[in-house]
């Protein structure tokens, strides 16, 4: 719903701000390295903001909206100010690459009650457009409400967010007093993680079922049980990568299938190949060619590989056209077997041998045609006749998973690629003349090197069963944190995990959790903290283990900020009854000491569908035990939950800092 406008501002700003004569330019601290910007310098790109509107707004709060671009560029900002006595001197700001500048109104609400304005740039990438529009909003804001207070700022982002939030903890200084990157990626995450899960899509998927059964709550635990030598290779070098375990659970998320009748296969997760295929051009020709990479090694998987591969090359019998003359389909005199049907890649030759470059379109295998899609290029387009030849195959769709192994970092501290080191750390594999995820995480944090050195008061939150930006991301900063800060990280930092949550929030399944209180309850932690030196809870306390990081059993033992739901029946996380049995759950939920209290239960007895809340007894407090009974009538598996929220000040109908964890089991009913 677009903001209801009640009255258009008097010209309470200038439209246009620069910088005062004299004012120092912001400059990298070292020979072509990030841009360092600190509260009184002026970036040379966007110095000059330009404010376009201001209005005063009704929806979905009551705030003063100002809209304005940086002039020069394409870099538009909105800052949205509460009445002055709502305010209390705090403003909270959100990046990522692919965000505009239109708050969220979840945000914008969240910003209000928690005493803050709101800041929001259509950033892309980097931290410096973001750094140039919360200086200037500082001034838009003393302004508006006459003070020349100190003005406190907050900074988060998750995902391509948490890059360009590390970015700016490290590159500036007296810009934000507080950050919280969430669901957080290191410099090797982007391609490597999708890449990695489209392996495992390729050699697992049809063993993925019984892996997804194993690592459920009241499974075997032995994911590898029923798997050959090579499909437990790949299960290992998956979960060594950083995939969670438990994560397979949710096989068609992590496997990139589609969960239709015709999966979408590891084609989903190769988004970045076209990055990959720019930087580094003549990888999937070594791939099938050279010593030491898969596609050429005499081993099981790579006879797997070449057992898979397409490439053949097939004439053109005739062409389709529209009645203007252009070309809309292929007849083909051929078509090449293909074991997935997605990833091919299609080449056009012209009659006399020359490449014409590639095309796009679909193939339909039963009528052998092709048929075109949208935005080929005018001159294949021209060269398109019968005799021409179409060259069909999937070499680089199948090399790309791969991709990893030959991309062994240089900087010690991934561990998650000690799998492919041997003797003395030396890598056990080609390695390409090109460090493609060091380039795009280098392109999303604007020119960030992650080396831990933080400006600002610090929560990193992560999640367990993440997928796309793996747990062992959240321990491998921390680590480079605690190096560079030494004696004052404990005084700057903070890791909190969640478990049973993904990527997404809120949850993608009944199996997850929306993590957004925990995310709530850092903001406004880390202004605490910042404001009044009020130390936030503990970090989580975990272990990693190849690359998995695993948490205590316990919420006083676990610390953190998440409580713990332990679920079962008859003592056990499994039980086999026939229908018509009454089952009696029992439940202990607890909340780490100091940090809350339940404040509301709700039961899935089926593990599908919505929850039901039940009504609590008593008042809320930090540890609780619950016990129900229900009585299964069909047949089948089930997976009951029980889904606990815990509120740190205890207030049921507070709408934030909701922080929620799920207990699970498995009930067979016979």
């Amino acid at each position: 719903m677009a903001a209801a406008i009640v009255a258009v501002s008097s010209t309470l700003f200038a439209p246009c701000v620069t910088a005062s004569a004299g004012t120092p330019q912001c400059t990298p601290t070292t020979p072509n390295g990030p841009l360092w910007v600190t509260a009184n310098c002026v970036d040379p790109t966007y110095g000059k903001p330009v404010i376009d509107s201001q209005a005063d707004i009704t929806y979905p709060v009551v705030a003063h909206k100002v809209t304005g671009h940086f002039n020069g560029t394409d870099k538009r900002f909105t800052i949205e100010l509460p009445p002055k006595d709502m305010w209390q001197g705090r403003f909270f700001q959100l990046v990522y690459p692919l965000l505009d500048e239109t708050i969220d109104d979840r945000n914008l609400e969240f910003y209000v009650a928690s005493g803050g304005y709101g800041v929001q740039t259509n950033g892309g990438s980097g931290y410096r457009v973001d750094a140039a529009a919360a200086k200037f909003a500082k001034t838009v804001a003393a302004r508006y409400y006459g003070t020349n207070q100190r003005i406190y700022g907050y900074l988060f982002g998750g995902s391509g967010g948490s890059y360009e939030t590390i970015g700016a903890d490290e590159n500036t200084i007296g810009v934000w007093d507080g950050a919280v990157p969430y669901i957080p990626g290191v410099p090797t995450s982007i391609p490597n993680n999708f890449f990695i899960r489209a392996l495992g899509s390729i050699v697992l998927r049809n063993k993925a079922s019984q892996i997804a059964d194993a690592v459920a709550p009241g499974g075997s635990g032995d994911p590898a049980a029923g798997l050959n030598a090579m499909q437990r290779a790949v299960l290992s070098e998956l979960t060594r990568s950083g995939v969670p375990l438990r994560a397979l659970e949710d096989y068609q998320y992590v496997f990139g299938l589609n969960g239709n009748t015709t999966p979408a296969g590891p084609d989903e997760l190769l988004g970045f190949a076209s990055a990959v295929r720019a930087a580094d051009a003549t990888y999937a020709d070594d791939f099938w060619s050279k010593p030491g990479y898969l596609g050429a090694e005499k081993s099981a998987l790579g006879d797997f590989l070449r057992a898979g591969k397409v490439d053949r090359t097939v004439r053109i019998t005739a062409v389709n056209r529209d009645p203007q003359g252009n070309p809309t389909s292929l007849v083909l005199d051929g078509i090449p077997a293909n074991p997935y049907g997605t990833g091919l890649d299609f080449t056009l030759f012209a009659a006399d041998g020359a490449n014409r470059g590639s095309l796009s379109g679909s193939l339909d295998t039963a009528t052998k045609i092709f048929t075109l899609a949208g935005g080929n290029s005018g001159g294949a387009l021209a060269a398109i006749a019968a005799g021409a030849e179409l060259r069909i195959d999937n070499r680089w769709y199948l090399a790309l998973p791969a991709y990893q192994r030959y991309q062994v970092p240089t900087r010690p501290g991934f561990y998650s690629f000690d799998q492919y080191r041997g003797l003395a750390g030396i890598p056990r594999y080609p390695r390409r003349p090109a460090q493609v995820d060091i380039g795009i995480a280098a392109g999303v944090t604007g020119g960030g090197t992650y080396s831990g050195s933080i400006h600002a008061k610090t929560i990193v939150v992560g999640n367990l069963l993440d997928s796309d930006a793996f747990a062992w991301d959240g321990d491998w900063y921390s680590q480079q944190v605690k190096q560079a800060l030494g004696n004052a990280y404990h005084d700057n930092f903070r890791l909190w995990y969640n478990d049973n949550a993904d990527h997404i929030a809120p949850g993608r399944t009944d199996r997850l959790i929306d993590y957004t209180g925990i995310l709530h309850q850092a903001l406004r932690d880390v202004a605490a903290w910042a404001e009044k030196g009020i130390p936030p809870a503990e970090s989580t306390r975990y272990r990693q283990q190849d690359s998995q990081i695993t948490v205590p059993a316990t919420a006083a033992e676990r610390r953190g900020i998440q409580p713990v739901v332990d679920l079962t029946a008859d003592g056990k996380n499994r039980v086999e009854v026939h229908t018509g049995t009454a089952v009696t759950f029992k439940a202990r939920i607890q909340v780490p000491p100091g940090q809350g209290k339940i404040v509301d239960i709700a039961w899935n007895y089926t593990g599908t569908g919505a929850f039901k809340t039940i009504q609590l007894t008593g008042s809320p407090r930090e540890s609780i035990d619950v016990t129900k009974t229900f009585t299964f009538d069909k047949p089948g598996t089930y997976f009951p939950a029980l889904l606990a929220t815990a509120q740190r000040g205890g207030d049921a109908n507070a709408r934030y800092t909701r922080v929620q964890n799920l207990g699970r089991m498995r009930v067979v009913v016979h």
